[in-house]
């Protein structure tokens, strides 16, 4: 399968690191690296991840990395990962 990220998540993403590199820019590239190294393990068993609880369709699944919730669509039919966005305790809205 192949892995493709919307922009949401990229952006999501490069305000996460941000953050994190104000106290420590040696923790912000680690972060990055081995948050990216776990999402491109998904397309490997992309169904072994819990299903996303707030949506009704099973494909739309979620990857725990640190506190972050990284919730991504198994588009069968494209034979595709969508990751599509990051967060941590704020309120992520699917529909955005």
């Amino acid at each position: 399968m192949k892995l493709e990220k919307l922009a949401r998540f990229n952006e999501e993403l490069e305000k996460i690191v941000l953050f994190i590199a104000e106290d420590s820019q040696n923790r912000a590239l680690e972060f990055y690296d081995k948050l990216i190294s776990k999402i491109e393990q998904i397309p490997l068993a992309p169904l072994i991840y819990r299903q996303r609880e707030k949506s009704k369709d099973e494909n739309v699944r979620e990857l725990i990395f640190k506190g972050y919730t990284i919730p991504f669509f198994i588009d069968i039919e494209e034979n595709k990962i969508i990751i599509l966005g990051i967060f941590s305790q704020n309120i992520w809205k699917e529909d955005d």
